[in-house]
């Protein structure tokens, strides 16, 4: 028998291309360890140990990284209140680099030189998982099929991969009734590729994966509470997912949008992020009522930079460990409840309360004076019009001057 290579550790999915990408590990001489991680996905993970072992795993490790997904990724974005180009939630972003945190993890406990996954070559995964990987293990080796010429060449398209699962008895999921990619986790599901690929395809609407009713906030979400049943939640694992069950009952979060990869191409991504609409929401609503209007400023200037560092792959990176450091000092004025309701796809915000609230009933009412002087106003206008005033002095002798 030929030598072995060494030890690679696959991030193991169980679907199509990393099956396929196991057996063709194996064919190149490498002794393969899969590792699959338990990220909120519906999951039969038993059987896929079981046919990861079929496939010639020498080793299978089944990580349940739900909880510090939440406490230590989806946390950060909801106090940053992150969005990618306005719309996107980050839910496969943020998973990344935690999934790719415990491959590290693993590849250092075998002993492994090499680490491996099934990311596309035309995608940001691949760019998450690598960026990940070096930046916590930086002599760690990468070995990315989609991006070998003896591999691209080899499975040009999925027919290939078919034929290829199909001689070597590996069974897949995938069927011509399911013709797109789609990703699951605790933050949301993600529909793409396929013949979601043309834009104007319209998608009908998939069952939404995950969430609702009235989340209090403390710096992070620390209960909610179900007003019509009384029902409670307070870990931070139980409160998601508990939202993730209201709000997916009523199609809460669910955008159909493009998108701006990191690589440089545009690409249709259909997402439904249930909980992490609600939370966001109710995280913007309370931040609104409790801070300072120009630490405000800054912090949206910030959370735009952090959005597009996570999208990237950056998340391990010293400038996004700064950003948020520097959003987690913004949030310390941040506690109290809102009140929220969702109804047919919406969430809306009913009331909040907080002992750290900058709102002024009596200042603001216009049925009482209190400690404010209306007369003010009117030198605080005057300041402020001087400059409008002479700058359409000056557009008047430029328009003057020009009709000489």
């Amino acid at each position: 028998m030929a030598q072995s290579k060494g030890t690679v550790v696959l991030a193991y999915s169980g679907g199509l291309d990393t099956s396929c990408i196991l057996v063709w590990l194996k064919e190149q001489g490498y002794d393969v360890v899969a590792y699959l991680a338990n990220i909120g996905q519906k999951e039969d993970f038993e059987a896929a140990r079981k046919k990861a072992l079929m496939l010639g795993a020498k080793k299978v490790y089944i990580e349940d990284v739900s909880r510090e997904f939440v406490e230590e990724f989806i946390w950060p974005a909801v106090q940053a209140n992150a969005l990618y180009e306005d719309r996107y939630l980050l839910g496969t972003a943020l998973a990344r680099p935690c999934i790719a945190r415990k491959l590290v993890e693993i590849a250092q406990r075998e002993g492994a030189q090499y680490v491996s996954h099934g990311a596309t070559g035309k995608g940001n995964d691949q760019v998450r998982f690598e960026l990940t990987c070096y930046a916590l293990c930086p002599k760690i080796k990468v070995v990315a099929p989609w991006r070998l010429p003896e591999f691209y060449q080899r499975f040009p398209g999925r027919r290939e991969l078919m034929d290829y699962a199909k001689k070597h008895g590996i069974p897949v999921p995938v069927t011509p009734q399911t013709p797109w990619s789609m990703d699951e986790n605790l933050m949301h599901i993600s529909y793409e590729a396929g013949i979601l690929e043309n834009p104007k395809v319209i998608d009908h609407g998939h069952p939404a994966s995950t969430a609702a009713t009235g989340p209090g906030a403390s710096r992070v979400p620390v209960k909610v509470t179900n007003t019509g049943d009384g029902a409670t939640r307070s870990s931070a694992l139980e409160l998601f997912v508990y939202l993730n069950d209201i709000a997916g009952k009523h199609g809460v979060g669910r955008i159909d949008i493009v998108e701006n990869r990191f690589v440089g191409m545009k690409s249709r991504g259909i997402y439904e992020t249930p909980a992490g609409t609600i939370l966001y929401h109710a995280h913007l609503d309370i931040e609104a009522f409790t801070m300072d209007r120009e630490v405000r400023k800054i912090k949206q200037g910030l959370s735009l930079k952090f959005s597009e560092l996570v999208y990237n792959g950056f998340w391990h990176s010293p400038e996004c460990e700064f950003l948020r450091e520097c959003i987690r000092r913004s949030q310390e004025p941040v506690v109290g409840t809102v009140h929220v309701s969702v109804f047919k796809g919406q969430v809306y915000v009913l009331g909040r309360e907080s002992p750290r609230s900058l709102y002024n009933e009596e200042l603001v009412s216009m049925n009482v004076q209190g400690d404010y002087e209306p007369a003010d106003a009117t030198g605080f206008i005057n300041i402020n019009s001087l400059r409008l005033k002479e700058y359409h002095r000056l557009q008047s002798k430029v328009t003057v001057k020009q009709d000489e």
